[in-house]
């Protein structure tokens, strides 16, 4: 009997372990959506770690923030909205950048060239052009600033479809809901969407740097913050520096 009961506890030990296994919940960019699963992977080739995400377009991520979501580190496709969470003391320490985004303009439909000009958005062939929402989404917010500076904004501005993340933006143009659209270089270049219409990388210049920052939330402390602080420091790491540069971020 005792040896029965004795082998029923050894089997009983793996479930003990996964039920120990420290867990931690991110709150992510939609630009990120397959560069974090692979960052998560990498992370845990030496750490045991679960991590939940949570995508959404940064504004919208740090709206939930501020109302008191449990997350424990953000991952924003800007510095500005984690530094908003830093001045309103969310944070444990100032928001770091991590990567530079990269925007481009996507079109799945076979007759449709993207250009760099920018000229084809006005032709009586682009009825739709997919952009995420500039308030909520930095991606969207270069979009409208490249518009902008090509006197393209108002001219188009009927044909815009809106995203309200860089997400639902690209599904927009992959399933050909939109004609043409504003994306992340990180989405198009993916194993998901290689190969997947044409592309092209728009000017670095012509809209604002999209620094992409990272910043420690307050709840680690009360969650696991030994745990959030090794994937956090992680993010900035030389292995990571290489994920980012794979998905087509610049990285400093």
């Amino acid at each position: 009997m005792r040896k029965k009961m004795l082998f029923f506890f050894m089997l009983a030990l793996p479930s003990l372990s996964l039920l120990a296994q420290p867990k931690l919940t991110v709150a992510v960019a939609a630009n990120m959506q397959y560069t974090i699963q692979e960052l998560i992977t990498e992370f845990n080739k030496t750490n045991k770690t679960t991590i939940d995400v949570v995508l959404g377009a940064s504004g919208k991520l740090t709206q939930q923030i501020l109302n008191g979501a449990p997350f424990d580190i953000f991952i924003s496709a800007d510095a500005a909205f984690p530094q908003k969470l830093a001045d309103n003391h969310f944070t444990l320490e100032a928001p770091k950048v991590y990567a530079q985004g990269l925007l481009v303009l996507w079109s799945i439909k076979p007759t449709i060239q993207p250009a760099k000009d920018l000229k084809l958005l006005v032709s009586p062939g682009i009825k739709s052009i997919a952009i995420a929402n500039p308030k909520t989404a930095p991606y969207g917010s270069a979009a409208e600033a490249i518009l902008k500076k090509y006197n393209l904004y108002s001219i188009v501005s009927s044909k815009l479809v809106t995203g309200e993340s860089i997400t639902q933006t690209s599904q927009f143009i992959a399933t050909q809901n939109a004609d043409i659209g504003f994306t992340a270089k990180s989405i198009v270049i993916s194993n998901e969407m290689k190969g997947k219409g044409k592309w092209v990388e728009l000017n670095t210049g012509d809209y604002p740097p999209i620094e992409q920052a990272a910043v420690l939330l307050k709840h680690a402390k009360q969650n696991n913050e030994a745990e959030a602080k090794k994937f956090y420091n992680f993010l900035y790491s030389v292995k990571a520096k290489t994920i980012y540069n794979k998905f087509g971020y610049i990285v400093k």
